[in-house]
């Protein structure tokens, strides 16, 4: 580890600085929303904004990049965000916010799928494995510490968004100053839908309510908070929870996927966080009660996105597996979109307790689901089965398509060696 950070530790110090300027802008304007007056559905069109930008530069970035180049691309988006950081407290409008929205998921996208591609061209194949698991803490560290910064005082409205800008605009200086050459960048073509649902009805369906989810936690959390009355403090602690568990649960819960029938574990997962998000929303009024379920859904969601791509591809072909991604992160980014806008009607309809209530049909519906998947056919043999590759919904397909290379060829490397 200490070789990577030699190595790379100018790219994971910028990535870092990057994941805390987005997690802050996310809570922040769910907290200074509900301070506008902005109700829950105005709130939920905001923040699916980011969202429908992510998953449209996922599909135009690479073609960017093909014509311009990593660092024109990077630089050109990072001045992009930096911008409309700052202007998110000078147009208090919804309206706007939903563009600055969308262009903020737009150029996030586009920074951290060149970032990614710089990571991955910066390691080797002693020191990818490392890498990939540093870029995930990092990406969670990020996350967590961008909460911490809520609580900082801002008598004139905008400090806290000045510190979000500045972190960007900070974190370009060592990952632009310290690049290297990159090859020429290339992405694959996602399957179509047809042929995804073919390969693994759980794998697109999972991920589709997957989706919702993970928008909920990263989009409407803040708002919910807000809505019942939480401190800045404790709102900082409430968010931060969700990262830290799924900081914490995501290696033990890969270590089990390799050993038993994934749909199992799918099954099970996603039916502790329904039952996490159960207990939330009918004693949502003790914080305590609050920190442990996002603690718990956090944990099991976040992990389930990766459990997903790995069952998916335990009936593919290693040359398929990359097109396979790139649709299952297509049809993640479809239930992003639509799971703020849906919470943001359920909190308005049945109050804030709806944002648990969400969270708690989704994930039954994922659990019950893979139950019924398990009546359909046959899983293939534990033997069988390809490797985890531990990375969060925050990734790009940069980094999911390098996770699967390096583990498959590790597990590869693990089959040839001779037993002792």
């Amino acid at each position: 580890m200490l070789h990577v950070m030699k190595n790379s530790w100018a790219l994971l110090l910028g990535m870092l600085l990057l994941m805390i300027g987005n997690g802050l802008q996310g809570s922040l304007l769910g907290v200074r929303g509900a301070e506008a007056g902005f109700s829950a559905g105005t709130m939920s069109i905001v923040m699916s904004g980011y969202f429908a930008g992510f998953l449209f530069a996922s599909r135009t970035v690479p073609g960017m990049i093909r014509r311009v180049g990593h660092v024109r691309v990077f630089a050109a988006l990072g001045s992009l965000i930096s911008a409309a950081l700052i202007l998110f407290p000078a147009l208090q409008d919804p309206i706007a916010w939903t563009l600055g929205r969308l262009v903020l998921g737009f150029c996030f996208c586009g920074v951290y799928v060149t970032a990614e591609s710089w990571l991955n061209n910066a390691a080797d194949n002693e020191t990818r494995g490392q890498t990939l698991s540093a870029y995930m803490i990092v990406q969670m560290g990020g996350i967590i510490i961008s909460q911490g910064l809520l609580v900082v005082p801002d008598a004139s409205g905008f400090l806290l968004f000045v510190i979000p800008s500045v972190l960007v605009s900070i974190s370009f200086a060592p990952i632009l100053l310290s690049i290297q050459p990159t090859p020429a960048f290339e992405s694959s073509k996602p399957m179509t839908l047809r042929e995804l649902y073919g390969v693994s009805p759980l794998g697109m369906v999972g991920m589709f309510f997957l989706g919702g989810v993970f928008s909920a936690q990263f989009g409407m959390a803040a708002v919910y908070a807000t809505e019942v009355g939480l401190k800045l403090s404790q709102i900082s602690i409430f968010v931060a929870s969700f990262y830290v568990g799924a900081l914490v649960l995501q290696y033990p819960l890969g270590w089990i996927s390799d050993r038993v029938d994934r749909r199992r574990l799918v099954m099970l997962v996603a039916a502790v966080g329904a039952v996490a998000a159960a207990v939330a929303a009918a004693l949502g009024g003790s914080f305590t009660v609050l920190v442990a379920s996002a603690f718990v859904i956090g944990g099991c969601s976040n992990p389930l996105y990766s459990l997903l791509i790995a069952y998916t591809n335990d009936f593919l072909q290693p040359e398929d597996m990359a097109s396979a991604s790139a649709g299952l992160l297509f049809v993640n980014g479809m239930g992003a979109i639509a799971g703020p806008l849906v919470i943001g009607w359920v909190m308005g309809v049945a109050g804030p307790s709806g944002f648990f209530v969400l969270i708690l049909g989704l994930l039954t519906i994922i659990a019950v689901y893979a139950l019924y998947r398990m009546t359909q056919r046959a899983a293939p043999s534990v033997g069988d089965t390809g490797a985890y590759a531990p990375v969060m919904p925050s990734s790009t397909q940069v980094a999911v398509e390098v996770a699967q290379e390096y583990f498959i060829d590790q597990q590869d490397e693990d089959a040839e060696s001779p037993t002792p």
